[in-house]
C-alpha cells in the first residue's frame, strides 16, 4: 500500500503528512471544507502532499488516518471509510473534548467505539501516543539501536500487518499489542503514552498494562 489519506489537517495531520511523504507515500490530505480552503497550508506545512475534499482524500488512500478531535469524529460520514484500513490517532482528552459519556465508560478502548462508528472499516490504532513534534525528529532507519517503538492494536491481521509496514517506513519499530481492546495500554495514563521505549520494552509495558505475557508481535510486528 503507497497511498495513504489523511483525514484532519492539524498539527497532527500535516506532520503525519510530513512523515509519511518522506517515506515514500503518495500523501493526500483533507480538512472539513472545501480542499481550496488548505491548498496554501498544505503547500507550505505538507509541501507534496496533496489538498483535497475528505471524500476525495478516503477515496485516494489505501490507508486512511483519521487525525481530528475525537469528539468530531462521528461528523465523518459512517460509510465513508468503507473497505478502507483506518488508522485512529485519537485520544480522549477532557480539555480538548468536554466529557464524553460513552468514552468515560468504555472499558476495552476508545478505539473500539470508533469502530463502532467505521463498521465498514478495518481500525488499527497507532500514532496516538507519541507527540506529532516528534513524529520527524524521532525517525531512526531500521536496525538503529535508537529507535523508537509505536504500539499498534487491531483486530484484523491484514490490515494491522499494513499498518505495521507503514509504521516501519515511518522510522519506527512496530509493536503489535493484539485486537484492537489491547490499545488501552497505550491510551493517555499509562506509562507507554508519551513516553519513549524500545521495542522489547514497549512490549514489557503493554504486557504488565493487559495482564499478558503472550503479545502479538511483542517486540517487532
Amino acid at each position: 500500500m503507497n497511498r495513504i489519506g489523511i483525514l484532519g489537517a492539524g498539527r497532527v495531520g500535516t506532520a503525519i503528512a510530513r512523515s509519511a511523504i518522506a517515506a515514500g507515500y503518495d500523501v493526500a490530505i483533507a480538512a472539513s471544507g472545501p480542499a481550496a480552503d488548505i491548498e496554501l497550508l498544505v503547500d507550505v506545512i505538507a509541501p507534496g502532499a496533496q489538498a483535497m475534499s475528505a471524500e476525495d482524500a478516503a477515496a485516494h488512500g489505501e490507508i486512511v488516518v483519521v487525525a481530528v478531535p475525537l469528539h468530531k469524529f462521528r461528523s465523518i460520514p459512517s460509510t465513508l471509510l468503507d473497505g478502507k484500513v483506518v488508522v485512529d490517532t485519537m485520544n480522549h482528552w477532557e480539555p480538548t473534548d468536554g466529557r464524553l459519556a460513552d468514552f468515560d465508560a468504555a472499558p476495552h478502548g476508545s478505539s473500539t467505539i470508533v469502530q463502532g462508528h467505521f463498521t465498514g472499516a478495518q481500525v488499527v490504532k497507532t500514532l496516538n501516543h507519541i507527540g506529532y513534534h516528534f513524529l520527524e525528529v524521532d525517525a531512526r532507519p531500521d536496525g538503529d539501536p535508537a529507535r523508537r517503538a509505536l504500539g499498534i492494536a487491531g483486530d484484523d491481521d491484514a490490515a494491522v500487518r499494513a499498518v505495521a509496514e507503514m509504521i516501519d517506513r515511518l522510522g519506527f519499530d512496530p509493536v503489535v499489542t493484539g485486537a484492537l481492546r489491547t490499545g488501552t495500554a497505550f491510551q493517555p495514563g499509562t506509562p507507554i503514552f508519551g513516553g519513549h521505549h524500545a521495542a522489547a520494552d514497549l512490549a514489557a509495558e503493554a504486557e504488565q498494562h493487559l495482564g499478558t505475557s503472550s503479545l502479538t508481535g511483542a517486540t517487532r510486528a
